[in-house]
């Protein structure tokens, strides 16, 4: 799958539905028949939403984990905690489970926000509270990141 591409602001009715905005159920539109994996994220209070295709990818990676080590299991169990299959039904929306709109503190306002090969999905106030460039130095942030990062001809 290629980049998704995008950030985009929606509501959550009363029933845990998110419709969709169009640019991002087109991007999405080619795993729309496979379905989608939505998890609890690892580091923030959001979810992350995985074309199958991805969540695939993901998993034969951590089948590669030693199962008797406890910290692989440990990992596992975690990381896999709330993990649901979704769908995107034929009007575009996502139905969230209850206990991970719970968990990702969502209520109304929704931030779907792209992540390379996945989606996040953030509650609009703790979304604007994590990019907040007052807290993280953004410029640090991208040279302890990338700034040892160089392409074949060695420009980054």
């Amino acid at each position: 799958m290629n980049s998704i591409i995008g950030t985009y602001e929606c509501k959550v009715d009363a029933k845990g539905r998110l419709l969709l905005p169009a640019p991002l159920k087109k991007q999405l539109n080619a795993s729309l028949q496979d379905g989608f994996v939505l998890k609890r994220s690892v580091f923030q209070p959001c979810l992350e939403l995985y074309p199958m295709q991805e969540w695939t990818i993901m998993m034969e990676k951590i089948n590669k984990l030693n199962r008797f080590v406890k910290k692989n299991n440990d990992f596992i169990r975690r990381f896999t905690a709330g993990v649901k299959v979704v769908e995107i039904d034929n009007l575009g929306r996502l139905l969230i489970p209850k206990d991970l709109t719970v968990f990702s503190q969502i209520t109304k306002d929704v931030v779907l926000s792209s992540a390379v090969n996945i989606v996040e999905i953030w509650d609009k106030d703790l979304y604007e509270k994590a990019i907040d460039d007052s807290v993280v130095d953004f410029a640090d942030l991208a040279e302890d990141v990338m700034g040892n990062v160089n392409d074949d001809n060695g420009i980054s």
